[in-house]
């Protein structure tokens, strides 16, 4: 590679070069002088407090060992049993959604039977586990279907999850709770919510659908027509595209 000296450059004389070796060692010198002057003040911090570093440490130790613990010894025999304590009540709530004799056993889904826990007991005992979490759906559906709606919401909205279905259903299912209850603002919302919270042909169909009939009757007919034409255009073959061309006419016949 060629090189160049820069104009009116000089070569350094014998005494330049003993000089600059002396700056360069001074300087290597004093960030050595400096490391041990921090690595001493560091050694006398550690023996100035060693009692109270070694009680963090053990404090931390505890911790860690009796979260580990707990989670070994406290909530997974919980889960077990509260999945246990879960089955007739659960059995109750699928009998009841195939429609033989629904509400008594919406009820007894909630309330349980012949000594049984029903989901509110679940809930109550078994909270903090993912059983408890579910028994939340479960409980926020059966009052739903019972029609205390107020009671839906507080349930359901208490459930997480990140399940592909039940999340989106738990949500879309608050929006229907709030139809009922007329308040048809948090109902667009929480449609809005659900049909925003996964990409699928169910979940997210069924609720850009429901936006758009609510959004419709409130007169947001813009808002409508954005529903309809992304079911129109995302979702071609799903069951509420065959019936969205009505309401995109009527959207449309709206904002005219």
């Amino acid at each position: 590679m060629a090189t160049y000296k820069k104009r009116g450059y000089k070569p350094k004389t014998v005494k330049e070069k003993d000089i600059e070796v002396e700056e360069q060692n001074s300087t290597t010198a004093e960030v050595f002088n400096t490391l041990d002057e921090t690595a001493s003040k560091t050694e006398d911090f550690v023996a100035a407090n060693q009692k109270y570093i070694f009680m963090i440490i053990g404090a931390v130790s505890i911790f860690v060992l009796g979260y580990l613990g707990y989670k070994e010894f406290v909530a997974k025999p919980a889960q077990v049993q509260a999945n246990n304590e879960m089955f007739q009540a659960k059995k109750h709530f699928n009998d009841a959604v195939n429609g033989v004799s629904s509400d008594s056993l919406y009820n007894l889904a909630l309330n349980g039977s012949g000594g049984k826990f029903g989901m509110l007991d679940i809930i109550k005992e078994y909270g903090s586990t993912p059983a408890g979490n579910l028994a939340h759906y479960y409980a926020g559906m059966s009052y739903l279907n019972l029609k205390k709606y107020k009671e839906a919401v507080a349930h359901l909205d208490d459930f997480s999850s990140e399940d592909q279905i039940l999340a989106p259903m738990a949500k879309g299912a608050i929006g229907d709770a709030f139809v009922q209850l007329d308040q048809k603002e948090d109902a667009l919302k929480y449609y809005i919510e659900a049909a925003n919270m996964r990409s699928n042909e169910y979940s997210t169909c069924t609720f850009l659908y429901k936006a758009g009939v609510i959004a419709l009757d409130m007169g947001k007919a813009k808002e409508a027509l954005g529903f309809f034409n992304r079911i129109k255009t995302e979702y071609p073959k799903s069951n509420e595209a065959t019936s969205v061309e009505v309401f995109i006419g009527k959207a449309q016949a709206m904002t005219n």
